[in-house]
């Protein structure tokens, strides 16, 4: 029983000096909370020598309850300042929408393509021809001076282009496209209004097929390429355009007049207004009579230029055309 007062007696000796020291040492916390430790350690050390040595002499020490060290409070934080900002600071915090779901968007399947329907096939067939009656019915001829009979002027005033009256003439010039010699281009050709009496006596009825005149082209060592042509009104219907050519195209005249052995020495082509014809190839030869017939039709009452293309594509000693007894007939039935 005295051990017991002398261990509580010692141990609270112990701890006012403990206490004391803290006391003396608060204005440096740091020393002091090493200081506590260092003191509660040799405390705990003591009072666990004390406790081994009463349990080696088999007495057990009842020991009062350790009251705890008083805790230091330690000061509230600074409340520090919000920096300074031209931007007033929320009185809220702002509450976050809420962003619904994206619903995936299909792709717009495109529209199907039209198929362009086929197209109707091109008829490349030219038109057929108006039909004539077996047994046709013609007017009279509708031409201006179709047989030439009719007089005659100078084209321009120039006495080489003697025409008949009611009719004009085109000529191509520049290149043939069919040689490249100096010859291979087309020369203005010359025209005669010839009344029998200026033909030789045996050539008057072989150049003139009615009437009194005949109209002769032709150029000499000189390809040429003409157009005599006509304006002419006329009521809707179907006519026949026929004229007569003689080709005079002569290669040479060595031992007489040798004709062009050539066939496309001499071509026509008719001009109307269903678009004529193409070149057309004197079927009989040259030194002969040759007869072309051209049949077409307008809807309406009109005037048109219809014509008869001649041309000699090579530099013969004579490229010439005769032509007579033109005519235009209307197909009355």
């Amino acid at each position: 029983m005295n051990l017991r007062r002398s261990v509580f007696s010692w141990r609270w000796l112990l701890f006012l000096f403990v206490l004391g020291g803290l006391v003396a040492c608060q204005s440096e916390p740091e020393a002091a909370q090493v200081a506590e430790v260092d003191v509660q350690a040799t405390v705990d050390t003591a009072v666990s020598l004390t406790v081994a040595a009463l349990t080696a002499n088999n007495e057990v020490a009842e020991l009062p309850s350790a009251t705890p060290a008083p805790t230091e409070t330690l000061p509230p934080p600074p409340t520090l300042e919000p920096p300074a900002t031209s931007t007033p600071l929320p009185t809220a915090v702002p509450t976050e929408t809420a962003v619904p779901a994206e619903t995936p968007t299909e792709e717009p399947t495109a529209a199907p393509t039209a198929v362009p329907p086929t197209a109707a096939p091109v008829n490349t067939q030219p038109p057929p021809p108006p039909t004539v009656p077996p047994v046709p019915v013609f007017s009279g001829n509708l031409l201006v001076n179709g047989s030439f009979e009719g007089g005659w002027y100078n084209m321009n005033g120039a006495p080489e282009f003697q025409l008949p009256n009611g009719w004009i003439m085109e000529y191509d010039s520049g290149p043939t496209g069919y040689g490249n010699q100096a010859w291979d281009i087309w020369f203005p050709p010359e025209t005669r209004v010839l009344p029998y009496y200026q033909l030789p006596e045996h050539e008057r009825g072989l150049f003139i097929r009615e009437g009194e005149y005949t109209i002769k082209a032709f150029k000499g060592n000189g390809p040429i390429s003409l157009r005599l042509l006509q304006d002419i009104a006329l009521p809707a219907g179907t006519y026949v355009f026929t004229v007569y050519i003689y080709p005079d195209l002569v290669a040479s005249y060595d031992g007489g007049k040798q004709f062009a052995g050539d066939p496309n020495a001499g071509e026509v082509r008719f001009i109307s207004p269903s678009g004529g014809t193409g070149w057309l190839l004197f079927g009989a030869g040259f030194g002969t009579w040759g007869v072309f017939e051209h049949t077409f039709t307008i809807d309406t009452d009109q005037t048109v230029r219809i014509g008869v293309g001649m041309r000699g594509r090579y530099g013969l000693a004579s490229n010439g055309f005769f032509f007579d007894d033109w005519s235009l007939r209307r197909v009355e039935n």
